[in-house]
């Protein structure tokens, strides 16, 4: 067999790291984990012997913010210190190239924390002539590049050199323009995403994305959000304190995870010889389950609001309940340029980026970060 058959037989590297804590303790990283990963285009809640949408997560979900689509968005307006002193300096700005692919297309992000990325081939790297760095997943010749801006910089000011020169060589030697999804939570006002209703009350006086962009370039969009209830679903016995699992007492992480990713995706865990799909069975040693709710929700999320849903999802077990645990995933984009932090994200054969909090009774917590072969390891 040739060395480049062989490769395409083997399996991806996969990355699983795995942590446990308690959510009310002081030192607790589990928010900090959430907002480190800023770009998540999927949250699913799974909730063991429940049918329908919880009391306590009603007004969490029925609310979950707009986000924006701006239609054919030059780069360069994102580093316009109009823009810059609007969102960036005054809340979290999150932007995301749309229907780009990070690894054959020019992508771009932004970041809450105001750092610009842009990943971009060779020939426009060169153009472009601004600092940046090869990326680590582009082999041994440089074909992809990584440039990052950091507009909260203090000599990146409008007579600044630095802001000067960024700006020629994004909107004159080499102007990059894209589809961009976009949300900003504004940090001086409430502590709540701005609403539909709230944007209308403001107007054209209030700096809301809707209001800087012309309204035949941006468009308000909402999450899309499913119900479903799972009957007679197996689940897997789990001990909070036991991450390894005990033979004949309770699973372990990993276990739990791969149960999970079948659940989701809806995988038959019946195991019957006549199955041609999949001969998955869910591990030992397990429960049945007369029904679990599970709900799906789906667009551009910031972190912020994944945050509320937990701190609710954690209240759910302030009053006796069957459930023994609970779980929230949340999934990353594909072709985002960033997974967690500002750590290089590529998509190899599947771009995975995601995570899990499995939530117990006692509001102890275990969380499981994962990533593809083209990715750091989660912090």
């Amino acid at each position: 067999m040739s060395a480049p058959l062989r490769r395409v037989q083997q399996a991806p590297r996969h990355l699983l790291v795995c942590e446990k804590g308690h959510a009310r303790h002081p030192r607790s990283r589990h928010a900090a984990h959430v907002r480190d990963h800023a770009y998540n285009c999927r949250v699913s809640i799974l909730i063991p012997e429940c049918g329908i949408l919880p009391e306590v997560l009603k007004s969490t979900v029925a609310d979950f913010g707009v986000y924006y689509l701006v239609k054919n968005l030059s780069v360069h307006e994102l580093v316009a210190h109009e823009f810059i002193d609007s969102f960036v300096k005054k809340g979290s700005c999150y932007a995301l190239t749309y229907n780009t692919k990070i690894d054959q297309d020019n992508t771009a992000a932004l970041l809450p924390t105001g750092k610009l990325i842009l990943s971009v081939d060779k020939d426009t790297y060169e153009e472009l002539g601004l600092q940046g760095r090869p990326s680590r997943y582009s082999g041994k010749k440089a074909m992809r590049y990584i440039i990052t801006i950091d507009l909260t910089d203090s000599d990146f000011h409008p007579d600044g050199k630095k802001h000067k020169r960024v700006l020629w060589a994004l909107k004159e030697k080499k102007p990059l323009e894209f589809d961009f999804l976009m949300a900003w939570y504004n940090t001086g006002m409430l502590r709540i995403p701005l609403s539909t209703e709230l944007i209308s009350l403001l107007g054209a006086e209030g700096s809301t994305l809707m209001s800087y962009f012309p309204k035949n370039q941006i468009r308000a969009l909402k999450p899309k959000i499913t119900f479903s209830t799972l009957r007679d679903l197996q689940c897997p016995a789990l001990q909070s304190n036991e991450l390894e699992g005990k033979p004949e007492e309770s699973c372990s992480t990993e276990e739990l995870f791969e149960w999970l990713g079948a659940v989701l995706n809806q995988v038959n865990l019946d195991n019957k010889s006549s199955s041609f799909i999949s001969t998955y069975c869910c591990p030992q040693p397990n429960t049945t389950v007369d029904q679990a709710f599970l709900c799906t929700i789906t667009g551009f999320i910031i972190p912020d609001k994944i945050i509320q849903l937990l701190e609710q999802l954690c209240s759910y077990f302030s009053e006796p309940k069957l459930a023994h645990w609970l779980t929230l995933t949340v999934h990353g984009f594909a072709d985002s340029p960033v997974s967690w932090r500002e750590n290089e994200h590529g998509f190899h054969k599947g771009g995975e980026n995601l995570y899990n909090f499995v939530v117990f009774r006692n509001l102890d917590y275990w969380l499981q970060m994962a990533v593809g072969t083209n990715d750091d390891c989660p912090p």
